[in-house]
């Protein structure tokens, strides 16, 4: 079994907030293909990066997740790179993790 985390951000590289519509199109089209999906999103994780050798770059995000059987890199390959336009960044984190059900 593969755990897939999708880490999206709050707000645009403008710190303009992205309206809930996009999120909401997000969880209902994992949900429609995975048959599930577990959101967190009430209080928001903060990501740093340092950027240069002088800035740290600081986001918000929500954290989505799903469960799959198999991994297709594929499909989410593609998935991740819709999320990329739709969210206007240049890259979005997108990890699995091979995991056990106990």
């Amino acid at each position: 079994m593969h755990l897939i985390q999708l880490l999206l951000p709050l707000c645009d590289n403008d710190g303009h907030p992205f309206p809930q519509a996009m999120y909401l199109r997000v969880r209902d089209e994992l949900t429609e293909h995975f048959g599930g999906i577990t959101t967190y999103v009430r209080s928001p994780a903060e990501g740093l990066w340092k950027e240069g050798k002088t800035g740290t770059v600081r986001d918000e995000i929500v954290i989505y997740e799903v469960m799959a059987r198999e991994l297709d890199r594929d499909w989410w390959k593609a998935f991740r790179e819709r999320l990329e336009h739709l969210f206007r960044q240049e890259s979005l984190v997108v990890r699995a993790s091979l995991i056990d059900i106990l």
